[in-house]
């Protein structure tokens, strides 16, 4: 069985599930990054559907600290 990652494109736009799956978390931890206010995501009005930039997420990466024994 082989596992592939999605490529996280500046110019592309993930939806929650394509996002976790990218990142290689969970739905609800994907949830909670967004919640917390880590990710940024648009929602336009009347719309259940969530957008995330790449931009959105290569962001979030470059402003993590990562601690050793993590």
């Amino acid at each position: 069985m082989s596992i592939s990652k999605v490529r996280i494109e500046v110019g592309s736009v993930y939806s929650r599930q394509e996002a976790a799956e990218a990142l290689g978390v969970s739905l609800s931890t994907l949830k909670r990054l967004i919640r917390k206010g880590h990710l940024k995501v648009s929602k336009p009005d009347g719309m259940r559907r969530v957008f995330i930039t790449g931009e959105s997420i290569q962001s979030m990466l470059q402003n993590t600290v990562v601690e050793r024994g993590a």
